[in-house]
């Protein structure tokens, strides 16, 4: 008995020492380590790495950029179904524990001394935040010993909401997701609200393996992680039995999910990271969670693509259908089992769905496609284009159309008002940009067919030359040379020799013809080439490149030669569109922006746009120099915008290309029904380049069709067939509804008559006569017993006094 007690008492003792020693060795551990211990506060205020986001000037998403996705969610938006799940899965005692699990570490100590592993149960949901925000992965016992310590002194620091919302945004869940909110979006394309208990217990079992168990890579270990974690959620209470059956019964429905971006504007948001980027730097503008918002618009950002799109169709359909994408060998079976599986490896371009052929006859081409449960038809109207057919005589029609089309043929087809459409992704290329005259805010870019094909930003990028839509800005050098819109100019042959231009240079007019003596107004309303050069040629090339800077164009993109009056400069969209838009705002230089606000995670404004505003009342110097940047990102102060030409030279060339429209080269947009739109045809030679820039006092559009490559786009290919239907599908969208802006006329102009042939002041009763608008100083000479002009006359007929 007495050795049993003195072998109790060694125990007791040898145990006790071992508590001291361990107490001690704490102790010492806690004064040693406690030191270099990072402040528990700044868990209080973390700075969740989170993606550049971009948006529209209205608020929808755009475009998101950065390796990290994540979506932080507050606590008090986490389903209490997904807070159950997590504590089941990870951390069973994590509101009972004070940071650590002793029960736990005993556990896994028990299960090292017996196995020689490491076994579960050591670390907590605290414990975890301490390492993923304070420590490295280094496996030691000192880096172990920290987290410990870090762990208490957050519990105790942190409440436990507050703990498990910092462990659930930052958390790894796979495939770039960090959070359970980037992990809802990405596998399951919802909030995390939104999901069912199985989906939840999914999200909740990856932490422990993000890769191993995760659905998209490994459905049968998805599966049964999601089901240990049902079990424990069961086993724990969170979960009755009907609940829990139902959660084990669902299928994995989770599957990649992109962002859901609300506009597509990929063009644009690439412009905006590269802003940001040089402004703020990578790593900041990538994690930091900036929210840009653009001066784009939603609405038109929509319809613009949408022209786009439709032009390049229509020019490819002129062109003819150059065959199937691809031709599949389908077997006996007409509708072959595999279908779905055999045409997901053709990817989707733009607005295009692929098909496959199953049967061409005489009622159609049978097709099936992704999206549609059964075999459907592609009516005749929808390939009528393609199979270059007219006749209604169905043997005739199937005869020629199964030599474009057949059985197991892969095809793309696009949705139209009239139904689907057989379809191909265009070749050629297009561009659009809708510009605010006011400010110069950028309400619509499109950069190109399909950012995934090209990355080219054929608004910003593409040097092309503008052709005859550069011609307004000749003839506004003119008007401010002296000239009027009524001067007459020959258009006849002429030869010049100049080595610049070939050794002799033989101009035409687009018709080949020739029409003598012509006014200013003409020559520009029908595009005169002759007219233009000999107009060039009188106020001089060095003169007329100075007076082309006052629309933000640079001298180094002229040619020193008389080919510049045919527009042979290298410009872009965006510079084009811009130098219009000084006719459009009555004669100031704004510069184009398409950055509105950029702000940080906590709503901060980092940035605010200040653009120069167009003030006609306010007094402003004419030779203020312009800026070189076509596109001004980021600005400073508001300021007036600088006058560029005077309004009567603003005004006068606003008149002559609304008769552009009226009886012109673009006279297609009459079709719009509006009385205040203008604008300019252009196309160079060969047909390389196809324009159209036009206007009304509250919108700027520019659109181009070419390819990117130079080479002609074939036969009639001009800015009126080509580019004009893309102009006209954009400003009829963004402009129904809104009514008409007249055009104001500035003081200093009077309406006379004159005669049509010669340009001169004449009498009413002149058979040739017609209305014409100049500056008062500088009214033409008359004809004998012509009347007196009136000041301040309209150029509209109807309402010039009646002295006329």
């Amino acid at each position: 008995m007495k050795r049993l007690l003195r072998i109790s008492a060694y125990l007791l003792a040898s145990l006790s020492l071992l508590i001291l020693l361990g107490c001690i060795t704490a102790g010492v551990g806690y004064f040693v380590l406690a030191p270099s211990l990072p402040s528990v506060k700044t868990l209080k205020d973390v700075d969740f790495h989170e993606p550049l986001r971009i948006f529209t000037a209205d608020g929808a998403l755009i475009a998101a950029y950065g390796v990290k996705k994540r979506l932080p969610v507050q606590y008090g938006d986490l389903p209490q179904d997904l807070i159950n799940a997590v504590i089941a899965a990870e951390d069973q005692r994590f509101f009972k524990h004070p940071g650590v699990d002793y029960q736990g570490i005993l556990r896994a100590i028990w299960y090292l001394v017996r196995t020689g592993e490491k076994g579960p149960g050591g670390s907590t949901i605290t414990m975890q935040v301490a390492r993923n925000f304070f420590l490295s992965r280094e496996r030691s016992f000192i880096r172990k010993a920290k987290e410990i310590l870090l762990a208490l002194r957050i519990d105790r620091e942190l409440s436990k909401q507050e703990i498990l919302e910092l462990y659930l945004n930052k958390i790894y869940l796979g495939h770039h997701a960090y959070g359970v909110g980037a992990a809802a979006e990405i596998y399951y394309g919802k909030s995390p609200s939104a999901l069912t208990v199985a989906q939840l217990a999914m999200i909740a079992g990856l932490p422990k393996a993000p890769s191993a168990f995760n659905p998209i890579t490994d459905e049968n270990r998805a599966l049964i992680r999601r089901s240990y974690v049902l079990g424990r959620m069961r086993a724990m209470g969170f979960l009755d039995e009907a609940r829990y059956r139902q959660a084990m019964a669902a299928p994995i429905t989770a599957k990649l999910h992109g962002a859901d971006y609300a506009v597509e504007a990929r063009y644009l948001a690439e412009m905006v990271r590269a802003v940001v980027t040089e402004r703020f730097g990578e790593e900041a503008a990538y994690s930091k969670g900036y929210r840009v918002y653009t001066t784009v618009q939603s609405k038109p950002q929509k319809i613009a693509l949408r022209a786009l799109r439709k032009a390049l169709y229509q020019y490819d359909e002129r062109h003819g259908y150059r065959g199937a994408v691809d031709h599949i060998a389908l077997g006996k079976a007409w509708v072959p089992p595999n279908w779905r599986e055999r045409l997901a490896g053709y990817p989707e371009v733009a607005d295009l769905h692929n098909a496959l052929v199953l049967e061409v006859d005489k009622s159609g081409v049978k097709l099936v496609s992704e999206g549609r449960a059964e075999p459907w038809q592609l009516s005749w109207d929808g390939v009528r284009w393609a199979i270059r057919n007219r006749h209604s005589n169905p043997d005739e029609r199937l005869a020629v159309a199964t030599g474009v089309l057949k059985r197991g043929d892969v095809i793309r087809f696009r949705a139209t008002e009239a139904g689907p459409r057989l379809a191909e992704v265009p070749e050629v290329q297009g561009a659009l940009v809708s510009i605010a005259p006011s400010d110069g805010h950028i309400i619509a870019l499109v950069g190109g067919y399909d950012f995934g094909l090209s990355k080219f930003n054929r608004v910003t990028q593409a040097q092309r030359q503008p052709g005859s839509s550069f011609k307004p800005f000749i003839y506004s050098a003119a008007l401010h040379a002296g000239f009027t819109p009524a001067t007459l100019i020959n258009d006849a042959p002429v030869v010049f020799k100049d080595a610049a231009l070939e050794d002799t240079w033989r101009p035409q007019n687009y018709s080949g013809r020739f029409f003598g003596p012509t006014r200013l107004r003409e020559a520009l309303v029908h595009s005169r080439n002759l007219v233009s050069i000999r107009v060039l040629q009188q106020i001089g090339i060095a003169s007329t490149i100075k007076y082309l800077q006052r629309f933000g164009f640079r001298p180094e993109q002229f040619p020193h030669n008389l080919s510049l009056a045919l527009g042979s400069a290298n410009v872009t969209l965006l510079e084009l569109a811009r130098g219009y838009t000084v006719f459009a705002n009555g004669g100031f230089r704004i510069r184009p922006h398409f950055i509105q606000r950029i702000v940080d995670d906590n709503g901060h404004v980092l940035f605010e746009a200040h653009p120069v505003v167009v003030c006609s009342e306010c007094s402003e110097p004419q030779s203020r120099p312009p800026t070189n940047a076509a596109a001004t990102v980021l600005g400073s102060r508001t300021d007036p915008a600088p006058r560029a030409i005077s309004a009567a030279n603003a005004y006068l060339l606003t008149t002559m290309l609304q008769d552009v429209i009226n009886r012109g080269t673009g006279r297609k947009a009459l079709a719009l029904g509006r009385s205040d739109l203008a604008g300019k045809t252009g196309t160079t030679n060969d047909q390389r380049d196809a324009w159209f820039s036009g206007f009304n006092p509250a919108l700027v559009t520019t659109a181009w069709v070419g390819f990117d490559r130079l080479q002609p786009l074939g036969h009639n290919e001009t800015g009126a067939k080509t580019a004009l239907p893309m102009w006209m599908a954009y400003m009829e969208g963004i402009l129904q509804g809104v009514p008409e802006q007249p055009l104001a006329q500035p003081p200093g102009l009077v309406t006379v008559r004159i005669d049509s042939r010669t340009g001169l002041m004449t009498r009413s009763d002149n058979p040739d006569a017609m209305f014409e608008t100049f500056r008062a100083d500088r009214l033409p000479a008359r004809e004998p017993k012509t009347v007196d002009s009136v000041p301040g006359g309209d150029r509209i007929p109807q309402s010039v006094q009646s002295l006329f």
